[in-house]
């Protein structure tokens, strides 16, 4: 059988067999050829392995460069983290720096801490502090007045100082200062209002008898005087009251003739006693009578004096009551038809402006309809309304503003009335106060808005509006410290501040006991000094110990 030999090159050995063939031809393990060939990899991922322990064990913080290339490490940084300021300038870690002083703590008086009314030497000021006895007793009459915002007087938050690293960090957080000053503030209580008449000064004007309008003198807008005749009417009343007058007075005159003949007959035993007194008796009918007609003229507005009209003849005393009431201009003033014994004037009780006319000559009119109103402008009655909460701090005397709408002025008087009960419908109390109105500006039926003044104070502390924070249990500013500008490298430093707050307007509010004049608080941008206190107070719980 033949064989078939099949020839090889060289350069392709045939692979090795038995004992020796898990070894390359140079005697080298496969597992190490591999080992060597994967080398880098591996090796990568050694050297991530080493770095995720490092940075586990160094809170992954990575080395300064200097480090890392062999150099010595660097001094250690002058840095509080905590405060934000430089651990060698910071007054918080260091107190010696800038020792804090005595503590006063709480002031049950004023409800603040380290009370500065009772303990000015604490103030931030240079010199002596500006405070005057007025500064107590305002703080009495506001804290009497009504209930104020409290502070906690558990709260620590006083304790704190605030310091930035230098000025420039001031001004880059954006906080400016203000100066704590004296100004005239006023606490009101606010409710809307509405001007009227003076009911005391306002007069409806009607005939006192039915009859016939003869004149109208007067229109609306006319100033008038008191007792002046606004219009005439013919009433026939009138002319029976005169003619009753005449009648009483003729009788009159006989009766008392014929009695003063009798009682002298009488004297001489001419004629009865009995004769006498009967003609007495007539002479005091008569006289009755008199007084009778002159009462009925009265009423009619129209008064009469009897004892001058006696001792007139009958014409001279027709003449005399036929334009009775009138004044003489006026009755000069009347033409043929209108001069008769039945004129009866309508006059105005005040002096001030005719408001409204409702009549014309020839209109008949009654004593119900009402002919002239007239309203004396220079007094004007302001209606408040005052919720129920508010009147309890009202009292009668109290001074009122007004402000009427549209109109920039302010007009000044005196609360004179409060209503013992509220409204069943709007709970809210009715008041009236009265103002002055010498120009006519306020008008009837116009609204605006009332300010009940409660206190007046000419020289209250105020700082601005945005200097007072609410910590979560205490209103406080932040005083900067007397020392800011003593040298470059004076400590920066706000001092937290509690304050009892009082009235509040726009800009300023009012600072009952805290700080004094002369102070300087944070003002605008100071909400960074609240945030920097509270972020402070994170990492220590709430500042107030039970």
């Amino acid at each position: 059988m033949s064989q078939v030999v099949i020839d090889r090159p060289d350069h392709c050995p045939i692979p090795p067999t038995g004992p020796s063939a898990g070894k390359s031809r140079r005697g080298n393990p496969r597992w190490l050829r591999m080992a060597v060939h994967n080398m880098p990899t591996i090796l990568v991922f050694v050297l991530l392995a080493g770095l995720g322990l490092y940075g586990h064990e160094t809170d992954w913080k990575l080395p300064k460069f200097a480090i890392l290339l062999g150099s010595p490490p660097a001094a250690e940084d002058d840095w509080c983290e905590e405060h934000a300021v430089p651990e060698s300038q910071c007054v918080t870690c260091r107190p010696d720096l800038l020792p804090a002083g005595e503590d006063h703590a709480w002031c049950k008086e004023h409800g603040v801490h380290n009370c500065t009314l009772h303990h000015p030497e604490i103030a931030q000021v240079k010199g002596t502090p500006n405070i005057l006895s007025t500064d107590l007793e305002r703080a009495s009459r506001a804290l009497a007045l009504t209930d104020r915002a409290e502070n906690n007087s558990l709260c620590k938050s006083y304790l704190r100082r605030i310091q930035f690293a230098s000025l420039e960090a001031i001004q880059k957080a954006g906080v400016d200062v203000a100066l704590v000053d004296r100004q005239p503030v006023v606490e009101s209580v606010s409710a809307s209002g509405e001007i009227t008449y003076d009911q005391t000064r306002f007069a409806s004007l009607s005939s006192c008898a039915p009859g016939t309008v003869i004149r109208a003198e007067k229109n609306v807008g006319d100033r008038v005087h008191a007792g002046e005749v606004l219009a005439l009417v013919d009433a026939a009343e009138v002319g029976r009251a005169k003619t009753e007058l005449i009648q009483a007075l003729a009788e009159e005159r006989l009766q008392h003739a014929a009695a003063t003949r009798l009682v002298s007959l009488s004297s001489q035993g001419v004629v009865p006693g009995r004769r006498t007194q009967e003609a007495e008796a007539a002479h005091a009918q008569a006289r009755a009578r008199v007084l009778a007609a002159q009462q009925s003229l009265a009423n009619l507005g129209l008064p009469v004096e009897t004892e001058p009209l006696r001792i007139l003849d009958d014409e001279d005393l027709v003449r005399q009551l036929r334009f009775w009431g009138l004044p003489a201009p006026f009755v000069q003033q009347l033409g043929p038809n209108e001069a008769t014994g039945n004129s009866l004037p309508v006059r105005t009780p005040l002096a001030g402006v005719v408001t409204a006319r409702q009549v014309v000559a020839g209109d008949v009119v009654d004593v119900s309809r009402t002919l002239f109103q007239v309203a004396d402008t220079s007094r004007v009655w302001l209606a408040l309304n005052v919720t129920l909460e508010e009147a309890r701090r009202v009292t009668v005397g109290t001074k009122v503003q007004f402000r009427p709408d549209g109109d920039r002025h302010e007009v000044t008087g005196r609360l004179h009335w409060i209503s013992t009960a509220a409204d069943a419908k709007t709970r809210m109390v009715a008041a009236r106060a009265e103002l002055p109105n010498p120009d006519g500006r306020l008008r009837d039926e116009t609204f605006g808005t009332g300010r009940i003044v409660l206190r007046d104070e000419v020289e209250a502390i105020v700082v601005p509006n945005e200097a007072v924070h609410w910590e979560g249990c205490c209103h406080v500013v932040f005083v900067r410290d007397k020392g800011f500008f003593d040298s470059k490298t004076s400590p920066k430093v706000f001092h937290v501040r509690t304050v009892r707050l009082g009235t509040k307007n726009e800009k300023y509010i009012e600072i009952l006991a805290g700080v004094v004049p002369g102070e300087v608080v944070a003002a605008k941008g100071s909400d960074v000094l609240r945030a920097e206190m509270l972020k402070n107070n994170l990492g220590e719980g709430c500042t107030c110990s039970e």
